[in-house]
């Protein structure tokens, strides 16, 4: 692993800035299966999402593909908060990176007495998930509501020790003012974005391909949208020194060197993985050649380094052009 990659993040010292989102690398060994894939090329793997009690999910179809992307409606599908603490953490390899579990509750109390039960594990960080597009109760709710955020994350807050890392929702009015309420809560982090909600219709059948009607948007189709959310995001959490999680359609170093200009710490590789799961050996030696190249020594010195262009497009009124 290169030495400039090595990013501290909540706490944590982790060997790179990329971070494996949650949902797509299942509970944390799936990958490991594939030859020249190790956890230990990441800085932190986030666990599928958790709910209290056992969920069977979505009916299918629950993935299809789209121009640039994905629409997934999974349905939080998981066995339960207990499972997961007995037969899945203890099997998890700390040696090799750090693990997050995502959690998402139906009410505020359930959220809170979720993370009450990790705070009692080895998990290295707890990831609250109000803004899941995909479920009918709990995370639509609650991520496009800044006071009901501000409400689920103050009671993991009181319920727990570990680092919390915020979702947020891409689809609400100003995401910035999430930031801030769910920072003034007692975020430690924040995860910027979540997927859009997203809609693929079957012109045969004239009925939507996705099961749930509608899903999670994520891929290269939505990294525009993703960066602007994490710049303005990033205009509240360095006041804070609140570092954020960059996600939302990284394939390649340039977008993961994008997002950190932006703003972000550390960046989320999600869909990438479904067709090159090797990807992240490219993004970290890409990342690393590219601070090489402009005599930076990590990444933080990279961070929030975006200069806004100065020039904005104004109205002449007296020849009804418009002038840059």
């Amino acid at each position: 692993m290169h030495n400039n990659l090595k990013t501290q993040f909540c706490g944590l010292s982790l060997n790179s800035p990329i971070v494996l989102l949650s949902g797509c690398v299942g509970f944390g060994e799936e990958y490991t299966r594939i030859d020249g894939f190790s956890n230990a090329d990441v800085g932190a793997v986030c666990l599928k999402g958790t709910t209290l009690e056992p969920c069977l999910g979505n009916v299918p179809h629950r993935i299809c593909e789209t121009p640039s992307g994905m629409i997934n409606a999974i349905g939080l599908q998981n066995p339960g908060t207990d499972v997961v603490i007995n037969n899945i953490l203890p099997k998890l390899d700390k040696a090799e990176t750090y693990f997050i579990i995502n959690i998402s509750g139906l009410s505020v109390e359930e959220y809170g007495e979720i993370a009450k039960r990790f705070d009692n594990t080895d998990i290295d960080a707890i990831e609250i998930n109000i803004s899941c597009p995909n479920v009918k109760e709990g995370g639509v709710a609650f991520g496009n509501d800044p006071d009901m955020s501000y409400r689920v994350v103050e009671i993991c807050r009181k319920n727990t020790t570990k680092p919390i890392i915020t979702k947020l929702s891409p689809n609400q009015t100003d995401i910035a003012f999430s930031a801030q309420r769910c920072i003034d809560a007692g975020t430690d982090s924040l995860s910027v974005i979540n997927t859009l909600m997203g809609m693929s219709i079957d012109t045969k059948t004239k009925k939507p391909i996705i099961g749930n009607n509608q899903g999670g948007l994520s891929g290269s189709a939505i990294k525009p949208i993703a960066l602007l959310k994490v710049h303005q995001v990033y205009q509240i959490s360095k006041r804070h020194n609140v570092p954020i999680i960059g996600q939302g359609g990284i394939t390649t170093a340039n977008d993961a060197i994008e997002f950190i200009i932006a703003g972000a710490a550390t960046v989320g590789i999600g869909t990438a993985l479904f067709y090159d799961p090797l990807v992240c050996h490219k993004i970290n030696d890409g990342i690393s050649e590219y601070l090489n190249e402009n005599n930076l020594d990590s990444i933080g010195d990279l961070v929030g380094t975006l200069e806004l262009n100065s020039a904005i497009s104004t109205c002449d009124t007296n020849t009804n052009k418009n002038t840059l």
